[in-house]
């Protein structure tokens, strides 16, 4: 799910009205380069009882990569009274700002806190970037559709873009030593 930010693009009422739930209840985002409030206590937490998995990442795969890249691996977290409720990480290129990973604590509709970060990332933090990619909406490798997810991001502006995958065999990689490139 796809926004080209350089092109006109329309955000739900839905949306907006969780902006407005995210300032009547107070909510403050902060950049930081902590990330483990939001692993430990949002992310992790929410994947497991939601869906029975993990972060692609460890924890100390993603500081380490923000140890490595600091100016790409950034992390964004939601508080209401000092309190985390909401987070993403972001994965940034120079024209691409990726969300690689968006979680809520269970009271994130009634705060309005994913909406309230993401329109503030999208209309204000990475507005300059040509495309604000939100990642993938399946689940089961691709083969299952997570409707509620892909709604939320079209409600954003966003366009489904498809992507393909190849599986090679590498049994006979060392015939390429032989050819000319």
């Amino acid at each position: 799910a796809i926004i080209e930010l350089q092109k006109n693009f329309v955000i739900a009422r839905g949306r907006k009205e969780g902006v407005t739930k995210g300032i009547k209840n107070n909510l403050v985002i902060k950049e930081e380069a902590n990330f483990d409030l939001f692993w430990n206590e949002v992310l992790i937490p929410n994947l497991i009882e939601n869906y029975q998995v993990k972060p692609v990442h460890s924890l100390e795969e993603i500081k380490y990569l923000h140890q490595k890249f600091p100016a790409n691996v950034r992390q964004f977290n939601v508080y209401q009274d000092n309190k985390i409720v909401a987070g993403t990480t972001i994965f940034e290129t120079k024209n691409v700002a990726h969300a690689q990973y968006i979680s809520g604590n269970i009271d994130k509709s009634t705060l309005g806190s994913v909406d309230f970060l993401y329109y503030n990332l999208i209309t204000s933090v990475f507005k300059n970037k040509a495309y604000f990619d939100f990642g993938i909406s399946n689940l089961n490798q691709g083969r299952n559709l997570n409707h509620g997810l892909s709604y939320w991001k079209e409600s954003f502006g966003s366009n489904t873009v498809a992507q393909d995958f190849f599986e090679v065999s590498t049994d006979n990689f060392h015939y390429l030593d032989n050819v000319l490139v």
